[in-house]
């Protein structure tokens, strides 16, 4: 179960990233941030009244406030360094945020045998390879970069804080639905203070401006609510069996998203993306087979 929730987790990841950082590329990131995350929160919210989920408010909510707040962060920073691009190169590090739930896991006991300890190594090694060698660059491509560490580890973190924010399926909905109404809370508050400042809450005019976001709502709900429920599979991922295997497992979203850019984009993959992509394959059946 634990393997089949955590890939589960990076395919929906590695489609929300894409469409994501495609989105971006023409509206503002905070905008995409928060119009996803508010249909998040409007389709989450009919499901926790109508499961009684309020009934399992607790002090785990506090998890789930703590990752509503680090998301935004780690989201406006990924899809700002997609939209730089490329994300075949961008995506695959931004899975170094496994370390975060990888070392809590570690701390808090889980003891994976041989196996997936090679799996672990194998499939993090693969991920790291599916980025291609382009670490150096234009300006264009370390901020790129420097965006995407940011936004890894925050992506860890939430991975960390989710997997404890509830103990049962009702209570996870209640927990998704508290963080995202805190990502819809903090981002909302980041793009008032950008729009202040100068910023544009709405694509260019030459862009469509108003009108594409308007257009783009469907996508815009795809990517809100592919990550909602990747933060649900791999609670239950995390909650069903080794932390360290969910989260390695979950963290092959990367692959996924440079697969969708190949495919939909054409972005050409290096022959150590290639092999990249194999290595983190081979990596899962070794964490399945454990």
């Amino acid at each position: 179960m634990t393997a089949l929730f955590a890939l589960a987790t990076s395919l929906l990841w590695g489609l929300a990233d894409f469409g994501g950082g495609l989105l971006t590329r023409r509206t503002p990131a905070l905008t995409v941030v928060v119009v996803s995350q508010s249909i998040a929160v409007v389709v989450l919210g009919a499901i926790v009244v109508a499961t009684g989920g309020f009934a399992e408010a607790g002090p785990r909510l506090w998890y789930a406030v703590a990752a509503g707040v680090v998301g935004p962060v780690a989201m406006l920073s990924f899809y700002k360094a997609l939209a730089l691009g490329p994300m075949g190169v961008v995506s695959p590090l931004g899975s170094l945020g496994v370390v975060v739930p990888v070392s809590v896991g570690l701390l808090l006991g889980d003891r994976p045998g041989l196996l997936q300890f090679a799996g672990v190594g194998v499939a993090v090694a693969g991920v790291l390879l599916a980025g291609g060698p382009e670490l150096r660059g234009a300006p264009v491509q370390r901020r790129a970069i420097l965006l995407t560490v940011v936004a890894a580890f925050g992506f860890g973190s939430v991975m960390a804080l989710i997997a404890e924010a509830s103990t049962n399926l009702t209570g996870l909905f209640l927990a998704l639905f508290v963080q995202r109404v805190t990502n819809v809370a903090v981002g909302g508050g980041a793009l008032y203070v950008s729009v202040r400042r100068g910023g544009r809450a709405l694509p260019a005019a030459e862009d469509g401006g108003a009108r594409l976001v308007l257009r783009s709502l469907p996508a815009l709900g795809f990517v809100g609510l592919a990550d909602v429920a990747a933060n649900g599979t791999y609670a239950v991922a995390a909650q069903h069996g080794p932390v360290t295997v969910a989260a390695v497992l979950a963290s092959l979203y990367p692959v996924v998203t440079a697969l969708a850019a190949r495919g939909v984009l054409k972005e050409r993959l290096r022959a150590v993306q290639s092999a990249g992509a194999g290595l983190a394959l081979i990596g899962t059946v070794l964490l399945a087979s454990g």
